[in-house]
């Protein structure tokens, strides 16, 4: 972006009012139930590093891994303005979820914010999960969130408009979703606009993210294939049991 900087900048502030600790608290609780003494994590998808971050204020090591060389700089930029002891326990770097081999093994593997809904294809899927076994010592974890059919096919998406403003930007963004239902696919097709709030200079931004909504079944089949079983469900930040108006399910995978 010429005019306004990264698309991280304007990421970041589109989420500013997510509640990243109260995620970050679940994610944790989460650890404990399920691998007590878990000190080692990997974050697929670690975006700009928030949860990342806030996982370390809470003695954890984390490597953070992903494919957007923007989101990496927002990571390293948050990583410079931590304390050191926080910032040693820190890592960030680029890779591909579907592909990426560190060489080494985690506690628990994680990813969050509906990366697993971002691989479309069963192949893409497949090859997450094969990434996430990969890295997990004996007795791990996965943990992620995804996208549940469901609720999905019972509240239908619709045209959202979120806006956001800093002392810099104002940020509104339109999202206008189409459903493929044989393909298990939400094609969310946004439509950015950036001001300057100092020139009113305005830039436009067009993405589509599609996005794979996913049954309990098929996390069951993913699971298997890559050597893991379902070990809790649940509706994310909640703990309740999914449902048709669960839209964001967490699961924990073990090794």
């Amino acid at each position: 972006m010429s005019v306004f900087g990264k698309y991280s900048r304007y990421y970041d502030l589109l989420y500013k009012d997510k509640d990243y600790s109260g995620e970050t608290n679940f994610v944790a609780s989460l650890i404990e139930r399920y691998k007590p003494g878990a000190r080692s994590l990997l974050e697929l998808g670690c975006g700009s590093g928030i949860h990342a971050s806030l996982l370390a204020e809470q003695s954890y090591t984390v490597d953070g891994i992903d494919f957007s060389q923007d989101m990496l700089d927002a990571a390293q930029a948050r990583l410079q303005s931590l304390p050191a002891a926080t910032a040693r326990r820190l890592g960030f770097s680029r890779g591909d979820v579907r592909s990426v081999r560190l060489g080494k093994k985690f506690d628990c593997v994680l990813s969050l914010f509906h990366v697993v809904s971002y691989q479309p294809t069963n192949a893409d899927l497949k090859a997450t999960f094969a990434t996430a076994r990969e890295h997990m010592q004996p007795g791990g974890i996965f943990i992620f969130d995804c996208w549940y059919g469901p609720a999905v096919l019972t509240d239908r998406p619709g045209m959202r408009v979120k806006r956001m403003q800093d002392e810099a930007i104002e940020v509104t963004r339109l999202a206008e979703p189409a459903l493929h239902p044989n393909e298990c696919l939400v094609d969310v097709n946004y439509h950015v606009f950036i001001r300057d709030r100092a020139g009113g200079a305005v830039e436009e931004v067009r993405e589509t993210h599609r996005m794979r909504y996913l049954f309990k079944p098929e996390i069951e089949l993913l699971a298997e294939s890559a050597g893991m079983k379902i070990e809790h469900a649940c509706e994310w930040m909640t703990g309740k049991t999914p449902g048709f108006d669960t839209w964001g399910v967490c699961f924990v995978l073990r090794a």
